[in-house]
This record gives C-alpha cells, structure tokens and sequence, in this order.
C-alpha cells in the first residue's frame, strides 16, 4: 500500500537527510526523512508563499497548518520574532522533525500533532498553508471552512495553491467562506490567496 506524506507513516524506515535553504539573507538548515513532503529541499510552493508571507504584517498567534519538516512556521517565525507560533501536521514524523528543526534554527514554537483542526483549540490571527492537494478538495475545502472558525475577527488564512491544481476553484471557495479573497502574489504557475475574516 502506497503511504502518502499527509498520513502517520511513523512506521517507515527513516532515512535522514539535512537540507539548506537561504531566505533573506539566513540560511536555514532542515533535517528531512522518508515520509515527509519535499524531503530533499523546500518545495517551490512554500518559497513562493514565503515571499508573499515576507511582505505581510504577521503578528500574535499564528499557525503553520500541515507544517511538514518546518520550514513555513519557522522561517516566519524567524522573519516575524514577535509572533506566537504554532505549527501542526497529520503526520508525527514530520512533527518530531519540525520540533528538531525549531530548535536547530532558534524559532519557539508549539509543534503537535493534529488531522487538520482536529486537534486544535486555539485561536489565532494567521493561518499559513501550504495543503496537501493530492488529499482531495474535500480535505483541503475542510481546512480552509475550519481555519475561519479558528480565526479572530480580522485574522487572515494564506494559502499556496497550483494554478493547475485548483487556484482558480480555491479563489471561489475562499470567497464563499471568507467573503473576500486576494490573490497577493502570482509567481511560477503558483497563486498564494488570501482571505480575511471580517464581522
């Protein structure tokens, strides 16, 4: 049976690998394994919402949704010090690395692992996300309805979609959860969205 990197697949045979990665002017270091998405460097959707993300005021509280290995919640964390950082995956091997990599890269986060909202109680002012879009929209339209009850009145959920995968479709389920959608950046077939929740 084929394991996808969006379900416990703690039972693999681990194979470590460390990746690096300049943003800004930092350079990161990421310990990577079998079993986690883009094991063998940051994957173009994540780089492209990172700098989205980059010119945005981030604050408060904020959640990596299916943070993988880390790179997403930390290198925000790093850009953005001043923020309270949560970061989640399905996945507890991608947790347990995300948590190494905090560490590794100085960022202070609280890392758990949670299917979606599932586990999660918490409020916050920004959800990033980069989705498992081989999961279907079914599971991806779920996170996006769930991120707006999880946010406080004028927090916003940020999202990095293919434009071949489903952009297009995505900006119309935004709109109808959020009211409102922005595409802020369109970079390399990639549209990063943004939707506020507004009372």
């Amino acid at each position: 049976m084929q394991t996808h990197y969006f379900t416990d697949n703690s039972s693999l045979h681990s194979n470590e690998k460390t990746c690096r990665y300049s943003f800004m002017g930092h350079m990161y270091e990421f310990v990577t394994d079998d079993g986690v998405f883009s094991k063998s460097s940051i994957d173009e959707g994540s780089r492209i919402l990172l700098e989205a993300v980059s010119a945005e005021d981030i604050h408060g509280e904020v959640l990596d949704l299916g943070c993988g290995y880390g790179p997403i919640g930390i290198i925000t964390g790093t850009l953005f010090p001043s923020c309270h950082l949560t970061m989640t995956d399905i996945n507890p091997r991608a947790v347990g690395l995300a948590v190494r990599n905090c560490a590794a890269n100085g960022v202070e986060a609280e890392c758990f692992v949670s299917d979606g909202f599932a586990g999660i109680t918490g409020m916050f002012d920004h959800v990033l996300t980069n989705p498992p879009i081989r999961a279907g929209k079914s599971v991806i339209y779920k996170m996006f309805e769930d991120a707006h009850m999880h946010l406080h009145d004028g927090g916003s959920l940020y999202a990095v979609i293919r434009r071949k995968q489903g952009a297009e479709s995505a900006v119309k389920k935004f709109t109808e959860v959020f009211g409102n959608c922005e595409v802020i950046l369109r970079s390399r077939g990639y549209w990063v969205l943004k939707g506020i929740r507004v009372l």
